[in-house]
């Protein structure tokens, strides 16, 4: 087996961004010699205590000159929202990009940055990938493991199951737009709603698999609202107001649904929604219908007393830290989960 390491930069240290860091100080595989922070109060810290691990040696800087001067085989990019501009300017220095914060698969949404990203790589000799949980694995990897086993697909159904108050930050509940009256709710934009461009490039990567043509993809909304208050650490959810929300965003082929993605986002469990809704626990279900129809499940372990602490962050991180090495070894260019194929992770038995 190959003993290569690969020498890495951590950037931005959110949620996703410490797995990073934990794992590239944990695995041999990688060597961690760069973090970049944006927060002013990180600035100066070992990685090691903005992750909650011991001392790395390696000290967190919100200086970008020095960390594109740097020498490094990839940069994990983990801000919720690509500066395009700066992953190009990463790219031309020499080092590798894998990221969790977009471009997943070129579709025309994104044309001008893919264009921009395609010429970096060039330049640099580098090579740029994407990966997550979803986008980037429970919405298009999965389902198109899963069709290997069938013989014909009627429909692909994807459902990602959240329980805000347990799994999710509680900054989800403002920004999310819980709490909200249900028909403003329902008439104004909402941020899942303004990224289903991004949702839409697994769709595209789910039919390319399958060699269709994706005509047009099609939204729906629903809310469910609380019938009483819903207390939660920063306040409450009052009753009446929207406390659940069901968005389905539908990949329509040859005039029929061939895709749909549920983002099913909760606060509280059925006994206290209008109506009912009862999606169970925080996970992501494929369904397949066709011949067999086939189902799989994705969710955290239950402990031993019986709760789940949801590993949403970690596997965003791990779906595109293991792809690491095989994108540095790859020759350069914009990889696709396609491009990569079966993925091979290096240093996970240890």
């Amino acid at each position: 087996m190959s003993e290569k390491t690969y020498r890495v930069i951590q950037w931005m240290t959110g949620d996703v961004g410490q797995v990073g860091v934990r794992h590239f100080t944990q695995c041999a595989v990688f060597d961690l010699v760069g973090v970049l922070v944006h927060d002013k109060d990180k600035v100066g810290k070992d990685a090691g205590e903005i992750a909650g691990i011991p001392p790395t040696g390696v000290i967190a800087t919100d200086d970008v000159e020095s960390m594109i001067a740097m020498d490094a085989d990839c940069v994990f990019y983990t801000p919720v929202i690509m500066d395009v501009d700066t992953v190009c300017r990463l790219l031309r220095s020499g080092k590798n990009v894998v990221t969790t914060s977009g471009l997943f698969y070129p579709t025309d949404d994104f044309r001008e940055p893919g264009d921009k990203v395609r010429a970096a790589c060039q330049d640099g000799g580098t090579s740029f990938s994407a990966g997550g949980i979803h986008p980037g694995y429970a919405g298009d990897i999965l389902p198109l493991t899963l069709a290997r086993v069938v013989s014909r697909i009627d429909r692909i159904q994807v459902y990602e199951v959240v329980n805000v108050l347990t799994d999710a930050p509680l900054d989800h509940i403002d920004w999310m737009g819980f709490g909200k009256d249900r028909d403003k709710f329902l008439s104004e934009p909402t941020i899942l709603g303004l990224g289903v461009s991004f949702f839409a490039q697994s769709m595209h990567m789910v039919a390319d698999g399958l060699e269709v043509h994706i005509d047009e993809v099609k939204a729906d909304l629903r809310a469910a609202v609380s019938t009483d208050d819903i207390p939660h650490e920063l306040g409450v959810i009052p009753r009446g107001t929207v406390a659940a929300q069901h968005h389905e965003w539908t990949a329509w082929a040859d005039g029929k649904p061939l895709i749909v993605y549920h983002a099913i986002y909760l606060t509280a469990g059925p006994e206290k929604l209008d109506p009912p809704w009862d999606w169970g626990k925080t996970r992501y279900r494929i369904v397949i219908e066709g011949d067999p129809p086939t189902e799989l499940t994705l969710q955290g372990v239950d402990g031993p007393d019986g709760t789940m602490v949801h590993p949403g962050y970690d596997w965003t991180a791990m779906g595109a830290i293991n792809t690491i090495p095989d994108v540095c070894d790859a020759p350069p260019g914009w990889l696709t989960h396609h491009d990569l194929g079966l993925v091979r992770p290096r240093g996970l038995v240890r």
